[in-house]
């Protein structure tokens, strides 16, 4: 039997399966999920064409919970440690040829914990000979291509590694599902690194560059010290900032930043030309989920970035709670035409991140 493999951050196993079966299941799959507590790491297990069927249709961008998604081809759990490389090409070699596409790119992967880590410098020093022994069986493409399929291979100790593939037009394109990021020098707080992965990760390369621009009007709500609006300058906007606190005496010197010492909830600006609404208030989820409806059905925004708080349990189904009451609004008044999506960002810890755009005006 086959499985799909996804990465996680430690602690939301339960989460990442839970969404994965539900995402199957809508295919007329029917597997099973194994997790360890705290190993950043779900298998969903099922029918090689099954994995592979999922690893096609389940985009890995919709997905909350997970980072990455490839299928499982090969695990190989007794590696000699004079010879790790021998014993995985024998076994990438048995399977049959269906199982085994060609791939154009190497990823060597740990999981996101301690444990993981420890592993990198071995990761790091197996890379080169591996790809030139791959190459020499005709599993990997002479040069790097990202037109055919990633293949995986996932350390999980020093004596065992998991093999698999994942495919280039559905896949998270950074190794581990971890993207870099560049957060504006001098940030006042750590948030910064949310809105700049949120940035990069949950709007397509493409649209990037027109969805986030320079001279684009911005609220940015429970603002204070500034994490998220240094984010907004460095981009170039013109930024309202709401929050009862103090903000960074360096982002008020640039010129790009209004504060306003008022209630986030009570707020509205005084012109319907706000292109970007960020928020990250730790409020009640479901007061926040109302709140964002409003600035739409109100008509002050056109997009929106913004962290929901997520419940000690039932994360998963909370999440789906929130994300629904948020539809039924807009559907309340027809608001019919909008992106929504929701991830768990590597620099998140207990929510995640929503954004929502509308698309199209009634």
């Amino acid at each position: 039997m086959s499985a799909v493999v996804l990465y996680c951050r430690p602690g939301f196993e339960g989460e990442c399966a839970a969404e994965i079966q539900d995402r199957a299941s809508a295919l007329g799959i029917y597997g099973y999920c194994k997790a360890q507590t705290d190993s950043g790491l779900v298998t969903y297990h099922c029918m090689p064409e099954e994995a592979d069927h999922i690893a096609r249709k389940v985009s890995v961008r919709s997905l909350v919970f997970a980072r990455q998604l490839f299928v499982r081809m090969a695990e190989c759990n007794e590696l000699a440690l004079d010879d790790r490389i021998t014993p995985m090409l024998a076994a990438i070699e048995s399977l049959p040829e269906e199982q085994r596409p060609l791939c154009g790119e190497l990823w060597v992967e740990t999981t996101d914990t301690n444990e993981g880590r420890q592993l990198s410098a071995l990761a790091k020093s197996i890379s080169t000979p591996l790809r030139k022994a791959l190459r020499g069986i005709g599993m990997l493409t002479e040069q790097d291509s990202e037109r055919r399929p990633a293949l995986h291979v996932l350390f999980r100790s020093t004596h065992s590694v998991m093999l698999g593939y994942s495919y280039t037009y559905n896949h998270a394109p950074y190794p581990m599902g971890i993207p870099r990021i560049r957060t504006p020098k001098g940030a006042p707080s750590r948030s910064a690194s949310k809105l700049a992965e949120a940035f990069k990760t949950m709007i397509a390369p493409e649209e990037l560059a027109r969805r986030v621009t320079s001279g684009m009007r911005a609220v940015d709500l429970g603002a204070c010290p500034g994490g998220w609006t240094a984010v907004l300058v460095q981009q170039g906007m013109m930024v309202e900032a709401v929050d009862n606190g103090a903000m960074d005496e360096a982002l008020m010197q640039t010129g790009q930043v209004k504060h306003h010492r008022e209630d986030g909830f009570v707020f509205r600006p005084k012109r319907r030309n706000i292109e970007w609404l960020v928020c990250d208030m730790v409020e009640k989820p479901v007061k926040v989920t109302h709140l964002m409806a409003d600035w739409f059905i109100e008509g002050y925004c056109r997009q929106a970035m913004f962290n929901l708080k997520l419940p000690m349990k039932k994360r998963y189904q909370a999440l789906q709670q929130y994300m629904q009451a948020l539809r039924d609004r807009l559907a309340e008044a027809e608001i019919r035409h909008y992106d929504l999506s929701a991830k768990h960002l590597y620099h998140d810890r207990e929510e995640v991140t929503v954004y929502l755009r509308i698309t199209e005006r009634s």
